[in-house]
């Protein structure tokens, strides 16, 4: 998927990629798409999905593999399947592909244990390695996280991680700290989660002087493996090494344990990564592609991941981009709905519902019917009003974890480098800023299946406010895990795809920051677009739409009242190019975080004026209207 024209020396260039089909094993659903060149460049041809198969009868990933392609070679009019149940490969173009990539988050993805000496420098550091890996985090211990050592290896012993990542001490520094976790490890001998015949895989990534005395503990229990030290002094830390590792071990241990995998693997071009990773991959190529500070949110039934790549200037003025990521296992909108219940509180959730007549009660035992059938969609207004609150709350909650969790490294008072690239804010700083942000990109069943991108809109920016002007957009078809690891081998060819085929625009968010009382003027607008100019007002609690389609823009004037910022400073100035979307633009005065009226009466009518504001829903939400 390179240069359109043929070279006259093809021996002596790569192969070039003309059709590469890609599939995601998920917990559930194992999803393909097919990507081929269409006048010139790559477009997504068809997609197709079949129940995912690693549990019993069937035990063997590469089954729902097949019945996925299979959907895809039905749309395409083509076979994709050798005659031996495996991946083609071309014969006069009309069978097979060039290429077959794959990820996985079956039998629940990559589980680790992390630890390190202080929970708040090495540990937060082996959990930020852990976590951009694309796995999933399970205990992080220190010695200073307050348990005896007894409840630390019990607490290990039960986890029974995938492998565990071992930080702590700066290199040439004390070693004593970090060598008693390795014994902590070895006392518990924790039996891995996948098979029962190989050792579990322990990485150290601590100060290089205790190498002899970490493995001297582990004995030979365990598949211990070295790298640099991802703290090597205090004001550093370098994550990429231990990254790449806990790669390897993810197709060397947790897929070569996994019932199919080793099949699977034998059929792929490329490494299968961990979803979350190929994930996180897109995300990174979309900040490097257009030089911009990207949010990105993937909401599921069990957990939620945030990711970010913001763009942070160091001591020597150039900017570069800082990658975070983050699992919030307990948040989600089917297994995990009671926890965001419970998490956010009955008001929370409520505050975003104008149904007078919903109890708590029934609030509960909605969500509790949710729990217990997770593949059910709404069938009411209602219904849909209800889930999409829960949704703005997993959501808030989850970046509220995400920033906490994105900051510059503790204990350092002045500038330091991470990933081997690039300066930093200083210490506990968060680098997730709202008017900073750029793109705010949404996926997952909720925001993609949404009735009206408008909704997906809403819940965007009520759960993650950003501030000034931010772009918003939905993955289509989540079909960003495949274009992750398209782009190992191409990212052109999935940076082509993705803004062509996979996002969705919805449109420009313009949010002033600052306080005062409602009604009062927080921003004036002068708008030049497709239909001509117009001078429009925003006041302090109000939210306003206005169409502007796909591949439309518009030039504003934006111009913040005194103690309002829209990103110039306060009651500065600013010019925006601003982009159309499927659900134009939106307007918001609502103050960050958005203010509600304390009155029960007053925050449901507020809640209903800034739905029908945007035409949310086909009507007014009533237990007695049907749904879309």
């Amino acid at each position: 998927m390179g240069d359109s024209d043929r070279s006259d020396e093809p021996a002596a260039q790569a192969p070039r990629l003309r059709s590469v089909l890609a599939t995601d094993c998920g917990s559930t659903t194992t999803k393909a798409i097919l990507i081929e060149e269409r006048d010139g460049e790559p477009r997504l041809v068809a997609r197709g999905e079949a129940p995912t198969t690693v549990e019993a009868p069937v035990e063997d990933v590469t089954a729902g593999v097949r019945n996925a392609v299979r959907e895809v070679e039905e749309l395409v009019g083509r076979p994709l399947l050798d005659d031996a149940g495996g991946i083609a490969r071309p014969r006069k173009g009309e069978r097979g592909v060039d290429a077959y990539l794959s990820t996985s988050s079956a039998g629940g993805g990559l589980q680790m244990a992390v630890a390190g000496v202080v929970a708040s420098m090495t540990g937060e550091s082996a959990a930020r390695a852990a976590l951009g890996a694309g796995a999933i985090v399970m205990d992080l211990l220190a010695t200073n996280d307050r348990r005896s050592a007894h409840e630390k290896i019990e607490r290990i012993r039960r986890l029974r991680p995938d492998m565990v990542l071992l930080a702590g001490g700066t290199d040439g520094g004390t070693e004593t700290h970090v060598v008693e976790l390795a014994e902590l490890i070895a006392a518990a001998d924790p039996r891995p989660r996948l098979g029962r015949d190989f050792a579990l895989p322990v990485i150290y990534a601590g100060n290089r002087e205790a190498r002899e005395a970490v493995a001297a503990a582990l004995g030979e229990r365990f598949d211990l493996r070295t790298v640099s030290n991802l703290r090597p002094v205090l004001e550093q830390e370098h994550l990429g090494p231990a990254r790449e590792e806990i790669h390897e071990l993810f197709l060397e241990h947790v897929m070569a344990q996994a019932p199919g995998y080793d099949r699977l693997m034998g059929w792929t071009d490329a490494p299968i990564l961990p979803t979350p990773g190929a994930v996180g991959d897109m995300i990174q190529a979309l900040a490097r592609e257009q030089s911009c500070n990207v949010v990105g949110v993937d909401i599921g039934g069990a957990t939620t991941d945030v990711f970010s790549v913001y763009r942070v200037e160091g001591e020597d003025g150039e900017a570069a981009p800082v990658f975070n990521r983050t699992v919030s296992a307990n948040l989600g909108m089917s297994y995990s709905a009671g926890n965001v219940l419970a998490e956010a509180g009955m008001a929370g959730v409520l505050r975003w519902i104008p149904l007078p007549e919903l109890q708590e009660e029934d609030l509960r035992d909605r969500i509790g019917n949710k729990m217990i059938r997770p593949t059910t969609i709404p069938e009411t207004i209602d219904e849909l009003v209800i889930e999409q609150a829960l949704a703005r709350e997993a959501l808030r909650l989850a970046f509220l974890q995400h920033r906490e969790f994105s900051v510059g490294l503790r204990g350092v008072q002045r500038s330091r480098t991470i990933g081997d690239a690039f300066e930093q804010v200083g210490s506990g700083e968060s680098l997730v800023d709202p008017m900073a942000l750029d793109w705010l990109i949404g996926s997952g069943g909720v925001l993609s299946h949404a009735p009206r991108r408008i909704q997906a809109a809403r819940m965007l920016i009520d759960a993650f406010q950003p501030e000034g002007v931010t772009r918003l957009a939905v993955d289509s078809i989540f079909m960003m895990p495949q274009l992750g690891a398209l782009a190992r081998l191409d990212e052109a060819a999935a940076a082509t795809v993705l803004q062509r085929d996979c996002l969705v625009p919805l449109g420009t968010c313009i949010a002033p920051r600052g306080r005062s009382k409602p009604g009062r003027i927080c921003l004036t607008i002068a708008l030049q677009g497709p239909k001509g100019g117009q001078k429009l007002e925003l006041q302090v609690g109000e939210l306003k739409h206005l169409p502007l389609g796909p591949d439309e823009t518009a030039e504003a004037e934006l111009r913040p009242a005194r103690g309002f910022d829209v990103g110039a400073g306060p009651g500065r100035e600013l010019h925006a190019i601003l982009l159309g979307g499927e659900a134009g633009l939106l307007l918001d005065g609502r103050g960050r975080p958005v203010a509600f009226p304390e009155d029960d009466e007053q925050c449901r009518a507020a809640v209903l004026q800034w739905s029908q504001a945007c035409d949310e829903y086909p009507v007014s939400p009533s237990n007695q209207e049907p749904g879309t």
